[in-house]
């Protein structure tokens, strides 16, 4: 409609300059150092609720770090539709790598580059700025609700309980979230489905102190040794998981939605370019896009042990350390695949060390129909503005809460996302491409005007 789009114009760059404040705030929840950041995140989200027209909005407290809601009610006979987004971002680390500060927002060729840029400040404020459009417009065709956490990064682990004591609260129609990626402007996509997560960390230790190199190497197990050995058979020459009963509960793409899914543009020169590799890697007989979509992985987020400090010192280490985390896929069950993962390395450890693992948290993979009243209003929506019809696609990151959502509230998610896979989620230099913000704000009011057309 011309009025939101003009309103946007009108007002984009306070819009931008209120993203950039936000962007400023450290919001790391995995760290405790930076809990009074959460707090002043929490109520910076707050406060651009009710500036952008919400009639209520609030900070409700948790175990963890804050939950904010918000919400405004037109008319209780229109559809209602909840908004869900997270203000908490990933550590920044390694910072050397960085081009400007994470913290200190860059705009550089049409891109903001911070931490949470894209995941998911910038999504999620696509919504409020969109809900202000539509207020100021006098046009807010539906009821509209904000459930804005802070703890999607570490699993929310606050969340469940949130939602299951507050279930009139969060009474919805649909669960619209901006949290995932497109193709690229020109070849606009849905995200269909986002694959689930198992994320363990491994303890394997050897002797009951370091050890000199010398005077005990080649006479007691080294932890390190024996853990990138472990970790080395997880997969085999053909990149497939060895674990016994992995793929076990695997749902297999038919042919034809491989078909489609080929369909989708993809430029490998320019995938491996981009990353600055020679080959691409995965299971053998699938191509990149179904590797990151319709497959399970199993990945090494990260490794240590014994001494990395400036210089040498030769020492035999206690200990080795290791992240791991399997995404999965419809229908894997993550406390069923996080046991096999731990009782598999158990097994294979040998009797000179032990090993110990914990969860850090996981969740279940989730797809959406795409012949619901909700997905047509997404699709119309992205034609509306795009000018074509978006291809659907399943995305490769995880959204842990997609099916405790439906359990609890017996509601479907669509996805909405604006992001692009170059966006360096969770590395360094996250960025997100102005065109893509602006796009979603013009975008998301179509959403709810066809959302709101029942015929």
């Amino acid at each position: 409609m011309k009025e939101w789009k003009a309103y946007q114009d009108q007002h984009k760059d306070r819009f931008l300059n209120e993203l950039l404040e936000l962007l400023r705030i450290p919001s790391i929840s995995a760290r405790s150092e930076n809990k009074a950041d959460m707090v002043t995140c929490a109520e910076a989200v707050k406060a651009s609720l009710l500036a952008a027209g919400a009639s209520r909005a609030e900070i409700y407290p948790t175990n963890g770090h804050p939950i904010v809601y918000g919400e405004l009610i037109t008319d209780p006979s229109k559809p209602t539709v909840l908004v869900y987004g997270h203000y908490d971002v990933q550590p920044p680390d390694p910072l050397e790598l960085w081009h400007s500060g994470p913290f200190e927002p860059v705009l550089k060729d049409g891109k903001i580059y911070a931490r949470g840029a894209c995941d998911d400040k910038g999504q999620f404020y696509m919504h409020v700025k969109a809900l202000e459009v539509m207020v100021q417009s006098g046009t807010l065709p539906t009821n509209i609700k904000f459930l804005i956490e802070g703890e999607e990064e570490v699993g929310s682990p606050n969340l469940a309980g949130f939602i299951k004591e507050n279930k009139e609260l969060l009474k919805a129609d649909v669960i619209l979230i901006s949290d995932t990626a497109m193709i690229s402007l020109e070849n606009p996509s849905i995200d269909i489905g986002v694959r689930g997560l198992s994320y363990i960390e491994l303890e394997v230790t050897g002797p009951n102190r370091d050890l000199h190199s010398g005077v005990y190497g080649g006479a007691v197990a080294n932890p390190i040794t024996i853990l990138a050995k472990m970790i080395a058979s997880l997969h085999d020459e053909n990149n497939h998981i060895t674990i016994p009963g992995f793929y076990a509960d695997v749902v297999e793409a038919t042919a034809a939605e491989r078909t489609l899914m080929a369909e989708a543009p993809f430029d490998e020169a320019e995938f491996k370019a981009d990353l600055g590799v020679k080959e691409v890697w995965g299971e053998k007989g699938f191509t990149t896009n179904e590797r990151t979509g319709i497959r399970p992985t199993l990945e090494l987020n990260g490794i240590w042990g014994g001494y990395t400090g400036e210089g040498a010192k030769t020492v035999l280490p206690s200990k080795a350390f290791a992240k791991i985390s399997c995404r999965l896929v419809p229908n894997q069950d993550s406390h069923t695949i996080t046991d096999m993962l731990i009782r598999h390395l158990e097994s294979i450890a040998p009797s000179g060390v032990t090993v110990k693992a914990s969860l850090h948290h996981g969740g279940e993979p989730y797809m959406t129909p795409i012949d619901s009243t909700e997905y047509r209003a997404a699709a119309k929506a992205i034609e509306a503005t795009f000018g074509k019809a978006p291809i659907p696609v399943r995305g490769g990151g995880s959204i842990p809460i997609c099916s405790l959502f439906e359990k609890e509230l017996g509601l479907k998610i669509i996805f909405l996302g604006f992001g692009l896979d170059s966006d360096n989620l969770h590395s360094p230099n996250e960025k997100f491409d102005l065109a893509n913000f602006y796009k979603g704000i013009e975008t998301i009011p179509y959403f709810h005007l066809y959302v709101s057309d029942r015929s």
